[in-house]
C-alpha cells in the first residue's frame, strides 16, 4: 500500500502556491469565484504526494506571504486562466502573418501610406539585421523620439528582435528632456526624423532618421535597409529570449520623476494574452483600430500596434488630433476600435462640427478610454449622440505593462462591466484593496491602495533600486498608489490616487469627483482640481476651468453650482478662468503645472 503524504499548509502558503502553479503552466487553472480565498485541494495535494516538493516549491518563491489568523482579502479574475506561450513579442504578433500577407497591417490616414504584413514581417527582419551590423547588442537601448507613423511598429519591433531594448520618447519633448531619457536609459543608439534631428544630434549617439530628407551626419532609414539587403549574415546570432528586456519606457512625470521602466518579453506577450484572452478565429482580421494614442506611450505600441498585429486587424495611423480628420478618418477608414482620451469624447459630444458628417456611416463599434475617469454625464451623452458604439473604460499603468482591468470582452459585446467602473480583472491577474496607513487588505465594497500581482509586473526601474522597492513589495505586489474598489460582482471602481486626494481640514476629498461635477454644468468645457496650501484647513479644492465660447457664469457661480453638489468639505474654494487644461500625451491631467500656476497666483493675491 502506496503511504500518502499530506502536507498542512497555511492558508497564504496554499494561496501563493497555486498562483505559482498556475503562472508557471504546471496545473491547469478553474474558474473560480473571484470573491473566494483560493486553497489547493486535498486531492492536488495527494498527488503532488510530497512535502519536500510543496517545501521547494514555497522556499523558491521568495519572501512568504505574511499570514495572520485573518483571511488575506485576494481576488481574482471571473475568467478561467489563459495560457501564455514561451515566445518574444516579435514573434508572437507576427505570428502566421503570411497567412495575411497582402492585407493591410498599418495605413496613415493622413497620407494614404501603407504597410502590408508582408512588408511587416520583411521590414522588421531587415531592420533588426541592420541594428546588429550597426554594432547593437542584446540588452542595448534604442531610444526611438518618432511621431506616429506607419513605420513606428516596425522599428519597435525590429529593435526587440535583434535583441535590442525599445524606449519611446516623446517627439514634442524639449531637447533637454531627450537627452535627460537618453542619459538614463544608457541609450546606444537614436531613432528620430527628419524635423525632430536638431534636438537629438547633440547627444553624441548615432542617429537614424527616417524620412526624405538626407542629412549627412545620421544614417538614412530606407538606405539602411537597403545595405542590410546587400550584406551576408556574418553576424554571430544572440539567441533572444523571453525573460530578456524588450523594453524601456518612462514612467509619466505627472506625480513624480521620470522613472524607466523594465518590461521584458514575457512581460508583454503575458499582458496581450490576459487583454485579448476573448478574441476567437471569426474576429482575426476584422478589427480596424484607431492609432491615435502616442506609439511611444506603453499603450500605444503594445494595447494598439502589437494587439492588433497579433489580431491581423488594421491600425488606422494618426500623428495628431485634428477633429474634422479625425471624424474623416473614422469613416472612410471603416475603424471599429478606437482608444481615445477623455478630452476627445468631450470634443465629439459638444464640438458643432461633428455636426458636419453623416454619422450613420461610422462603422465604429466601441471607443475605450483609460487615462482619466469618465464623468457620468459625459458618458451618457456621449451614448446619445452615438447610439450603439460601446464605451469602455479601462485602467492600466506602464508598471503592469499596460492594461490590468477592461469593460472588452468581444465575445460578449465588448462592454460587460458596469458603466462608471473600469471593468473586471483580467485572466491570470491577482488584485487587492489595502488600507495605505497599514497594509491591511480589505474586503469588497471598501477603498483602499489597488495592489496588483502577474507575469505582467515589472522587472524594476531602470538603475534606481530604492523606487522599485517602494512599488513592488517582498511578496510581488506591485502597489499602484492609486485607490478603489471591487463591489460584489467584480467590478473594479477607481476613487483617485493617493498623492492627489486633497485632505480639508481632516478630510480627503477625492479631486475626480469635483471634476465630474464641474463636467456636467452645460458652460463647461473642460476642468482640472488640485488642491492650494491653507493656513487654517490643510489644503482647500482649487479648480481649473475652461468655459465654453459665450458663456456668462462667473467664478463664484461655478463654485456654487458645485458645492449645490457636495458636502461642505467638498466645496470648491478657488475657481480660475483658463484657456485649456494641460495634459500629458496620454491624457492625464498635469496637476503638478495647475498646481504651480494657482500657487503662483494665490501668492500675488
Amino acid at each position: 500500500m502506496t503511504q500518502q503524504t499530506h502536507t498542512n499548509l497555511s492558508p497564504c502558503q496554499s494561496h501563493t502556491l497555486t498562483c505559482l502553479l498556475i503562472n508557471y503552466s504546471l496545473i491547469p487553472c478553474t474558474r473560480h469565484d473571484h470573491r473566494k480565498f483560493f486553497t489547493i485541494s486535498p486531492s492536488f495535494k495527494t498527488q503532488l504526494n510530497s512535502a519536500a516538493l510543496l517545501h521547494c516549491l514555497i522556499s523558491t518563491m521568495g519572501t512568504p506571504i505574511p499570514c495572520s489568523e485573518q483571511e488575506e482579502h485576494i481576488f481574482r479574475s471571473r475568467h478561467p486562466a489563459v495560457p501564455v506561450p514561451d515566445i518574444t513579442l516579435p514573434d508572437f504578433v507576427l505570428q502566421d502573418a503570411e497567412l495575411y500577407a497582402d492585407e493591410v497591417a498599418f495605413v496613415e490616414a493622413a497620407t494614404g501610406k501603407t504597410f502590408t504584413y508582408a512588408e511587416v514581417v520583411r521590414d522588421t527582419r531587415r531592420f533588426a539585421k541592420a541594428l546588429r551590423s550597426l554594432g547593437l547588442r542584446k540588452g542595448h537601448v534604442v531610444v526611438v523620439a518618432l511621431p506616429n507613423v506607419a513605420e513606428y511598429g516596425i522599428v519597435a519591433l525590429g529593435i526587440m528582435a535583434a535583441g535590442g531594448v525599445f524606449s519611446g520618447a516623446n517627439p514634442t519633448a524639449h531637447e533637454s528632456e531627450l537627452k535627460k531619457q537618453a542619459e538614463a536609459a544608457d541609450a546606444k543608439l537614436i531613432v528620430t526624423n527628419d524635423l525632430n534631428y536638431g534636438k537629438v544630434k547633440g547627444l553624441g549617439l548615432p542617429v537614424i532618421v527616417l524620412g526624405e530628407v538626407r542629412i549627412s551626419t545620421a544614417v538614412n532609414w530606407n538606405e539602411l535597409l537597403d545595405a542590410a539587403d546587400r550584406a551576408g549574415d556574418t553576424l554571430a546570432y544572440e539567441e533572444v529570449l523571453q525573460s530578456d528586456l524588450c523594453a524601456l519606457p518612462f514612467s509619466s512625470g505627472t506625480t513624480g520623476m521620470s522613472k524607466g521602466v523594465m518590461l521584458t518579453h514575457r512581460n508583454l506577450v503575458a499582458n496581450l494574452c490576459s487583454s485579448l484572452f476573448s478574441v476567437g478565429p471569426e474576429m482575426m482580421g476584422q478589427v480596424a483600430t484607431l492609432g491615435l494614442i502616442p506609439f511611444f506611450h506603453i499603450y500605444g505600441i503594445t494595447g494598439i500596434c502589437c494587439a492588433t498585429l497579433r489580431n491581423k486587424g488594421k491600425v488606422v495611423v494618426m500623428g495628431r488630433f485634428e477633429l474634422r480628420t479625425f471624424l474623416n478618418a473614422l469613416i472612410t477608414q471603416e475603424v471599429s476600435f478606437a482608444p481615445i482620451v477623455p478630452p476627445i469624447i468631450l470634443a465629439l459630444v459638444k464640438n458643432p462640427i461633428v455636426e458636419e458628417f453623416d454619422l450613420s456611416k461610422l462603422k465604429l463599434k466601441a471607443i475605450m478610454t483609460a487615462a482619466a475617469p469618465l464623468a457620468p454625464e459625459l458618458l451618457t451623452a456621449f451614448e446619445n449622440k452615438f447610439p450603439g458604439v460601446q464605451v469602455q473604460e479601462a485602467y492600466g499603468l506602464t508598471e503592469h505593462s499596460c492594461i490590468t482591468l477592461t469593460h472588452g470582452d468581444p465575445s460578449k459585446g465588448h462592454g460587460i462591466a458596469k458603466k462608471n467602473s473600469v471593468g473586471f480583472l483580467l485572466p491570470n491577474l491577482e488584485i487587492k484593496f489595502i488600507n495605505p496607513e497599514n497594509g491591511q487588505s480589505l474586503p469588497e465594497n471598501t477603498p483602499g491602495e489597488i495592489c496588483v500581482r502577474s507575469q505582467c509586473v515589472m522587472q524594476g526601474y531602470y538603475n534606481n533600486k530604492e523606487e522599485t522597492a517602494r512599488t513592488i513589495d517582498a511578496d510581488g505586489w506591485l502597489h499602484t498608489g492609486d485607490i478603489g474598489y471591487i463591489d460584489n460582482d467584480g467590478d473594479i471602481f477607481i476613487v483617485d490616487r493617493i498623492k492627489e486626494l486633497i485632505k480639508y481640514k481632516g478630510f480627503q476629498v477625492a479631486p475626480a469627483e469635483l471634476e465630474a461635477i464641474l463636467l456636467a454644468h452645460p458652460s463647461v468645457e473642460d476642468a482640472a482640481v488640485v488642491p492650494l496650501p491653507d493656513e487654517e484647513a490643510g489644503e482647500i479644492p482649487a479648480a481649473c476651468v475652461v468655459m465654453s465660447k459665450g458663456a456668462k457664469e462667473s467664478e463664484e457661480d461655478i463654485m456654487e453650482f458645485v458645492a449645490s453638489n457636495v458636502a461642505h468639505y467638498k466645496k470648491v474654494r478657488v475657481v480660475q478662468f483658463v484657456d485649456s487644461i494641460p495634459k500629458s500625451p496620454s491624457g492625464k491631467i498635469m496637476r503638478r503645472l495647475l498646481k504651480d500656476k494657482m500657487g503662483t497666483r494665490s501668492k500675488a493675491s
